[in-house]
């Protein structure tokens, strides 16, 4: 669908199944099959082999009837939804986590096919991992065409004996990730190849190290372009500093032209530098540069997450970040102190303390600061008041003035902590177009209800 032209996409023979009414103010619905009864009734298109199994032994044969017939359908499907059809069962079940509890997938195995491995060739990743991916003669698997898969590491190949030449078994982890299940040693013809890591980085040469209980060999030179290549995209990314315009293969020119040689150098591009590349003209390269100034005011748990500092992912970073305030107070922090922090395990706290025992890291720190970056967390400065301390936030329905990242950012930002179930420990429940089971659940719960313009008064009232 997402194509430049239009036209194209109105050529595509895009349908959809309609599986549920969130809410109807006219008719009181009780159960999921009802709700199907309705929607056709209102000529929306369901699916004509749903099915209402009166007991567990039903739904068993359901599933495996369909685990033998998905390929009589005109689409794909990797499963089947199993819903409670009550929805008061629905309702009491609740949410884990991540989903309902009334509504399981079964997954069908995955489709497996065969073809052969041509070439064996590794990446080198921002961290300095060497990995390993197969090239593979050209297959259909699960609706798509799969020419490579990744190898992981090269404990994963020896274990499963994957050879250059191989025939293999391959499928789609979860029918979306190709991966290799298998080779096929009685397939060989002796001709095939043991596949060997290489000894030294395939693109800067420099020595690799395999760390005593890591699975995974390491380029041990900081200064290599594909760390330098996948740290700056790491850096501009969306969960980082989110600096709209800056691609792979615009970083990849800024790189080959010399005019970046660390995330810092960004932050010094001029617009007669940039008009001067390829895929620039006058406006993007202005877009460009303002992007990058605006991009200096995030605050310290993005810049945090941007530095690619190993194992401190976008949650630990903002829990650093409103723990130490300042990255003052981060850069001196002890052992002792890190692991206090809750989240923060002894990986994490080992790797900072290893990542800032770097000189060149240090520098580059200083070099952000100098150039204006904020290395402070806004909570804790009182630039954002915490209007919303340790309180907890549910968000349902279409929101019309932020997605929904942006406003779990905003939760976070003023203190907050922006959660997925409706309980009775939930503070606010934000609430935009066609709501789901979360709002009755939270006038049961009598929790406080607002609707987007009321919370934005509430963040303003401060």
């Amino acid at each position: 669908m997402r194509q430049l032209d239009p036209r194209i996409t109105a050529t595509r023979p895009l349908d959809a199944f309609f599986y549920d009414i969130l809410y109807c103010k006219e008719r009181e619905i009780k159960t999921q099959f009802e709700s199907l009864e309705l929607l056709k009734e209102l000529h929306l298109k369901t699916n004509p082999h749903l099915r209402l199994c009166k007991d567990i032994h039903e739904v068993i044969k359901f599933c495996q009837e369909w685990a033998e017939r998905r390929q009589e359908l005109p689409y794909e499907i990797d499963g089947i939804v199993v819903k409670v059809n009550q929805l008061a069962y629905q309702q009491a079940l609740g949410n884990t986590a991540k989903a309902p509890r009334a509504k399981i997938a079964f997954k069908f195995q995955a489709e497996q096919v065969e073809t052969r491995v041509i070439e064996i060739m590794v990446n080198v990743g921002r961290t300095g991992a060497i990995t390993p991916l197969a090239l593979l003669e050209p297959i259909n698997v699960a609706g798509s065409t799969v020419s490579r898969a990744s190898l992981h590491n090269d404990d994963y190949i020896k274990m499963k004996d994957i050879r250059i030449g191989d025939q293999v078994i391959i499928q789609k982890a979860g029918d979306v990730i190709p991966e290799i299940v298998a080779s096929l040693p009685e397939k060989r013809s002796g001709l095939e190849k043991i596949f060997q890591m290489p000894t030294s980085c395939p693109e800067c040469n420099s020595q690799v190290l395999r760390e005593p209980g890591e699975a995974a060999v390491r380029c041990i030179n900081a200064t290599c372009p594909a760390q330098l290549r996948e740290g700056i995209i790491h850096f501009v990314s969306r969960e980082a500093m989110d600096i709209q315009g800056l691609g792979e293969a615009i970083i990849i020119q800024l790189i080959e032209n010399d005019l970046v040689k660390d995330v810092g150098d960004l932050y010094n591009l001029k617009f007669e530098q940039l008009v001067e590349l390829e895929r620039f003209g006058a406006k993007s390269a202005q877009n460009l540069i303002e992007a990058l100034s605006e991009s200096k005011a995030n605050p310290l748990s993005r810049l945090l997450f941007g530095l690619g500092i190993r194992h401190v992912g976008a949650g630990a970073a903002r829990d650093l970040a409103r723990f130490f305030g300042k990255m003052e107070e981060l850069l001196q922090a002890s052992y002792e102190k890190l692991i206090a922090i809750p989240g923060i395990g002894t990986k994490i706290a080992e790797s900072l303390l290893k990542y800032f025992a770097e000189p060149e890291n240090l520098e580059l720190i200083k070099k952000l600061s100098a150039l204006g970056l904020n290395m402070l967390e806004p909570d804790v400065e009182g630039i954002i008041t915490p209007v919303l301390a340790e309180k907890s936030v549910v968000i349902t329905g279409s929101l019309t003035a932020w997605s929904r990242s942006e406003l779990e950012e905003i939760i976070r930002k003023h203190g907050g902590k922006a959660t997925s179930s409706v309980t009775k420990k939930t503070d606010y429940l934000v609430v935009g177009e066609n709501p789901g089971s979360k709002l009755e659940k939270a006038r049961t719960l009598k929790i406080n209800i607002l609707n987007e313009a009321e919370f934005r008064k509430l963040l303003e009232e401060v």
